[in-house]
């Protein structure tokens, strides 16, 4: 059927067959055709007037709704509840509505640049984009979503920015952020040692002191804490007070830390800290826990805080306390035996690129493993160059054949209940072979260095002791302790004792009164200091690298001296560390820091301390860790001099907020 606008053709159709009728018609009677005819003509002039009529109020229909549709577009586009703009590429304003006057209190004029009314908009970065931000400007926050405008082809390109006023919705956002649940836990870390040898009476003086500054820090704060037990406390805060802390740097560790007892042993606190956002109750316990557990695995003096699944830490500049007694050294001995017992075949690996340490602490954790019976594998990274002379010495041992395999060695491992042990190390990337802890689900932890954020997933047992000089040092101990018959051959007891000399730099460092009774009992057990001397003989290239990275050296302000090795040569990592233990000796250098090109896509940081500064919090900003004194990392795909200027700015930042620091205690605060 035919749709139109006017109905006269189809008016016309009809009037046609009438006019044919009255023709027929008009052959039977001329007269009534007539009469006929005459109405016909009637009724064409009224169909025509009626069309006529239909039109002109069609069109003034049309009209209407055209008029008002502009009039109601307009008044929608002008007083919508968000402010519309078009700018271009310049950032400047082509078009604006009336809404925008409200947000800045009058309306712009044309070509205005937005920066002049907002300079916390963005432009450039979103150009040609399509999404929403937030920005902040003079206590509101606005809320913008950009689209690309169509133009018509070789017209410049124009943006629209929809921009709403949310401070109400942010605000509220904010109150809710701000008064979520912090729960912490705080403990003495050094109670055992503090209390050790006092009266009843200065024991409650002193922890009288440490009480005061809690309560008075708390009563700042606005929070809740209760005493647990003589050295344990639990803290319930908000979100609000908690970012008042941080600002502060916690700076309760510096107060309590000025508490000395008789013994002027210092007081340390370390805290677990979490916030809480989607889990349970339990859940938030369970990770401020975990919190206080990483702060005293890192040393202790510290904060671990652990917001949205990240960690940071505050403190850290104290002195990890060395433990007088060995009363866990004796317990984790008999642990590590009873784990072994029940062992097929035992495994020891290090980490990657291992050092005399690693190996030494290896070749330890194996004797334990031979003592039982028990078959036992010391596995190699793929570069361990700086232990090449003492692998050479057990090649033509009889008793150590067989016991050094590499990774691709374990491929068809037929172990049924295998148990490994990780030395030096608890990050799990670093290891020497990470694909081992993926197949051996039974792992034992030994380390000497400050707990990392990373850590081996699940591990049976862990002994990490940060105040120890080495891990060689740890494991001798544990030998001590794991049976009465024991009896080290010389090589062992000189592995451990090299081990022990490498990261004291020769009893200079990190150096208690255990180190020196575990090196007694290595010397008594052989330990040859001939053969160890020989071990760290070095060549005469290797001697040329040490010297041309000594004189690349450059001295900043606050003590801090950095160098370089762009070469990719063999020891490169052996070398950095001696490099940076030769430019520590330098009158006012409080540290030291050396950037050496470890692979062809590895850069390799090595940093050492004085003691005073804590060069652990500065490697792991590069992904590493490590000691207070002794700390590295190593960065993929990175620049030797780009690296060199972050840690550059990194320690300058550091040491310059350490200086700040001290200054203020000093004054008193």
């Amino acid at each position: 059927m035919p749709r139109n606008l006017s109905a006269w053709i189809d008016l016309s159709i009809h009037l046609f067959i009438m006019l044919m009728l009255i023709g027929i018609l008009s052959c039977y009677n001329h007269y009534i055709a007539a009469i006929a005819f005459v109405i016909w003509l009637c009724l064409v002039l009224f169909a025509k007037e009626r069309c006529h009529d239909r039109s002109r109020r069609f069109e003034r229909y049309c009209r209407n709704v055209v008029r008002n549709l502009n009039e109601m577009m307009n008044y929608a586009i002008e007083d919508l509840p968000q402010g519309i703009i078009i700018v271009n590429e310049a950032g400047r304003i082509q078009w604006c509505n009336e809404r925008l006057a409200e947000y800045v209190g009058e309306k712009p004029e044309q070509d205005t640049d937005i920066k002049d009314i907002w300079p916390s908009i963005i432009i450039g970065p979103v150009w040609g984009t399509t999404g929403e931000y937030v920005f902040a400007h003079e206590e509101h926050y606005y809320q913008v979503r950009y689209r690309p405008v169509p133009v018509p082809p070789h017209q410049d390109l124009l943006m629209a920015l929809y921009v709403q006023d949310i401070t109400g919705f942010e605000t509220l956002r904010s109150s809710y952020k701000l008064s979520r649940t912090v729960l912490a836990y705080i403990q003495i870390d050094n109670y055992d040692e503090v209390i050790q040898g006092l009266d009843e009476a200065a024991r409650t003086a002193l922890l009288l002191a440490v009480n005061q500054q809690l309560d008075a820090w708390m009563k700042n704060l606005g929070g809740f804490m209760r005493r647990v037990s003589d050295d344990l406390y639990v803290v319930i805060l908000e979100r609000k007070a908690l970012d008042k802390a941080i600002a502060a740097r916690f700076d309760i560790l510096d107060k309590v830390r000025q508490l000395h007892s008789t013994n002027r042993l210092p007081v340390t606190l370390s805290m677990g800290v979490a916030v809480a956002d989607c889990q349970s109750m339990a859940d938030l316990g369970t990770q401020a826990q975990a919190g206080l557990d990483l702060a005293l695995g890192r040393g202790g003096d510290q904060v671990a805080v652990q917001i949205g699944g990240k960690t940071q830490f505050f403190g850290g500049r104290a002195k990890a306390v060395e433990k007088h007694t060995r009363v866990k050294a004796r317990v984790v001995a008999h642990a590590i035996r009873e784990i072994m017992d029940g062992a097929d075949a035992v495994y020891v690996m290090g980490h990657h690129n291992e050092d005399f340490d690693c190996f030494g602490a290896s070749m330890g954790v194996a004797k334990m493993a031979r003592q039982l019976g028990k078959p036992v594998h010391i596995v190699l990274s793929d570069m361990n160059e700086g232990i090449g002379k003492f692998a050479d010495i057990l090649k033509d041992k009889e008793e150590f054949q067989n016991i050094i395999v590499r990774a691709d060695d374990l491929v068809n491992m037929t172990a049924l209940n295998p148990v490994l042990v990780v030395v030096d190390t608890h990050i799990p990337h670093l290891v020497a072979d990470p694909s081992l802890l993926e197949r051996i689900h039974r792992v034992i932890v030994i380390d000497h260095h400050r707990r990392s954020e990373h850590f081996i997933k699940n591990p049976l047992l862990v002994y990490i002791e940060p105040a120890s000089s080495s891990s060689s040092e740890l494991v001798t101990e544990l030998l001590m302790y794991f049976s009465d018959n024991l009896v080290l051959s010389r090589i062992e007891a000189t592995a451990l004792y090299s081990g022990i000399v490498v990261d004291t730099k020769n009893f200079a460092v990190q150096t208690g009164v255990r180190t020196f009774d575990a090196a007694a009992y290595l010397r008594r057990s052989g330990a040859d200091p001939v053969m160890v001397r020989h071990l760290f003989r070095t060549d005469y290239e290797t001697t040329v690298a040490l010297a041309k990275a000594e004189a690349r050296s450059e001295f900043y302000d606050g003590g801090l001296i950095i160098s370089t090795c762009p070469e990719l040569i063999s020891n490169s990592q052996v070398i950095a560390a001696q490099v940076a233990d030769s430019l520590l000796r330098i009158e006012n250098v409080r540290m030291s820091i050396v950037v050496f090109q470890l692979t062809e896509d590895t850069v390799g940081i090595s940093a050492r301390s004085t003691g005073e500064l804590n060069v652990q919090v500065i490697m792991e900003a590069f992904g590493g860790g490590g000691h207070q004194n002794v700390a590295g990392a190593q960065v993929k795909g990175g620049n030797v001099e780009d690296i060199k200027k972050k840690a550059i700015e990194i320690a300058q930042k550091y040491i310059e907020e350490y200086d700040q620091d001290e200054s203020n205690l000093t004054a008193g605060r």
